[in-house]
């Protein structure tokens, strides 16, 4: 079973309440909150979106990276995530 699967309700709990923070930051602009109000809930957002990331990111190492027997097979999943963290901070 895959870890995404495994932790399903865990990381779509922490998916929820980034949605509901979203949708404060799009109500605080509607109503015309001053901007650091706007500010800090922009970075809470970023804070808990980098958060899910790394607990998936985690969860995938382990799983996928180091639980593989064969050094191919680790080496291959390894430049995927590499590939991954090129395009996430771009």
């Amino acid at each position: 079973m895959s870890h995404v699967v495994r932790n399903r309700a865990k990381l779509l709990a922490r998916t929820r309440r980034i949605g509901g923070q979203l949708s404060a930051i799009e109500r605080a602009l509607t109503d015309g909150v001053e901007c650091v109000a706007v500010l800090t809930q922009i970075a809470a957002v970023r804070g808990a979106v980098q958060g899910l990331l790394l607990e998936v990111l985690s969860d995938h190492l382990d799983e996928h990276v180091a639980g593989q027997g064969r050094r191919s097979q680790r080496e291959k999943e390894l430049a995927k995530v590499i590939a991954l963290f090129r395009a996430f901070m771009k």
